[in-house]
C-alpha cells in the first residue's frame, strides 16, 4: 500500500515506518524535526531505519505549512494516512498551551482538509488514553464517556477524535483514533519516564514518583503496538448500522468512524516498575517522593478486546521483557556510567 507517516522522525513513527518498509510497503514520511526534545534523537531514529530498510521519502515539513502540505499530497495520493505527528504530554501543555494547540488542533485540521481533498481509503490517527481523565471507571472502555479532561493535552486528544467523526460523517472519510497506552520501548522519548528513570538511577540523582508512587499504568510494549496498527491498514471502518442514536456508542458511529484502545491490558504500580528497572540496570534508584501533578490521571488500564476482536493480535511482551529490550538499548545509546563494583 502507498502510506503517509506523519511524525515519521519520532518514536512511534520511526518503529512504524521500519515495520511497513520490511513488510514491502511503500512507505513517506513527514516531520518538522522541532526541538520539542533533541533532534538529534529524531534523526538517528531515521538512519536506524533506513539501516534496516533502505532510504524512504522523508520531508522536512510542518502541518502547519498547508501550501507545502497541499504539494506533498498531489505528489504522493496516499492510499492511508497515519498520523502520529502530535505536541505530546500533559505536562507540556501546561507549559506551552498554545504550541499544543496549534499542533494538535491545526495541524490535524489541516491534515482532516487534505484527506478530504485527495480521498483515501483510510485514516488512522493517534489518540490517548489521557482522554478518560476524571473517569476513574476501569479497565478504560473505548465506549466510556471521555467528557472530562484533565489536561489541555487530553482535550487536545478528544478534539481529534471528534474533528475526525465530523469529516468522517460529512465526506464519508473512514477514519480510525487509537487510544494509545503508555508506550515504551527503544528509541523511546527522553521526556517519557522510562528514559528519565533510567537517567536519574544511572546518574545516581533523585527519581522522582509523584503521587508517592502509587500511580498504576497500563504499560504497551511498542512492537505489540505496531502490531495491532498494521493488521488495522486494510480494515477500514464502515458505517455501523446497528448504531442508536438514542443510546448512541461513542466508540463507533453512524459514520465510517471508530475508537479503539491499544494498551497491554494490565495495570502496573509505578514502585513495581521502578524495581524492574532497578534489576534491570543493576543499580537502585533514589527515589523523591511528591503529591500528585496537576493534570494526570491517576490510574489507567486498557480493555482493548475490542480491538484483538478486530485484528486478531494482543498485547505479547510483557513487561520485564519490554523493559529488558528498553535497557539494551539505553544503555548502547546513551552509554550511562558503569555501577561501582561490590
Amino acid at each position: 500500500m502507498n502510506i503517509l507517516i506523519t511524525g515519521a522522525a519520532g518514536f512511534i513513527g520511526a518503529h512504524t515506518a521500519l515495520r511497513l518498509l520490511k513488510d514491502g510497503h511503500q512507505v513517506t514520511g513527514l516531520d518538522n524535526f522541532n526541538d520539542y526534545y533533541d533532534p538529534q534523537l529524531k534523526h538517528d531514529r531515521v538512519r536506524w531505519v533506513e539501516q534496516q530498510a533502505g532510504r524512504f521519502p522523508l520531508y522536512r515539513l510542518d502541518l502547519g505549512d498547508t501550501e507545502a502540505l497541499d504539494r506533498l499530497f498531489a505528489q504522493v495520493r496516499p492510499q492511508v494516512v497515519i498520523h502520529l505527528a502530535a505536541h505530546a504530554g500533559g505536562r507540556y501543555s501546561l507549559e506551552n498551551p498554545r504550541a499544543c494547540l496549534d499542533n494538535n488542533l491545526g495541524g490535524f485540521l489541516n491534515l482532516l482538509e487534505m484527506c478530504r481533498r485527495y480521498p483515501l481509503e483510510h485514516l488512522i490517527y493517534a489518540s490517548s488514553s489521557s482522554v478518560y481523565g476524571a473517569n476513574y471507571h476501569l479497565p478504560n472502555k473505548a465506549s466510556d464517556t471521555v467528557d472530562h479532561p484533565l489536561s489541555l493535552y487530553a482535550a487536545s486528544k478528544r478534539a481529534n477524535e471528534l474533528m475526525a467523526h465530523s469529516y468522517s460523517h460529512l465526506f464519508d472519510m473512514p477514519a480510525t483514533g487509537l487510544r494509545f497506552f503508555t508506550v515504551y520501548g527503544p528509541w523511546g522519548r527522553p521526556d517519557m519516564s522510562p528514559v528519565l528513570f533510567a537517567q536519574a538511577i544511572c546518574e545516581g540523582r533523585p527519581l522522582k514518583l509523584f503521587n508517592y508512587g502509587m500511580h498504576q499504568r497500563d504499560f504497551t510494549y511498542i512492537d505489540d503496538l505496531v502490531e495491532s496498527l498494521v493488521r488495522l491498514l486494510g480494515k477500514p471502518p464502515a458505517r455501523n448500522p446497528l448504531w442508536n442514536r438514542e443510546q448512541p456508542d461513542p466508540a463507533t458511529s453512524m459514520a465510517p468512524w471508530r475508537l479503539f484502545n491499544i494498551g497491554g491490558q494490565r495495570s502496573v504500580q509505578l514502585k513495581d516498575y521502578v524495581a524492574t528497572l532497578e534489576q534491570l540496570l543493576g543499580r537502585k534508584a533514589q527515589v523523591e517522593y511528591l503529591p500528585l501533578q496537576p493534570g494526570t490521571v491517576l490510574d489507567t488500564c486498557a480493555d482493548a478486546s475490542a480491538l484483538e476482536n478486530v485484528t486478531g493480535f494482543g498485547p505479547q511482551v510483557p513487561l520485564a521483557e519490554g523493559l529488558g529490550r528498553f535497557v539494551d538499548w539505553f544503555q548502547s545509546y546513551y552509554r550511562p556510567p558503569l555501577p561501582p563494583r561490590s
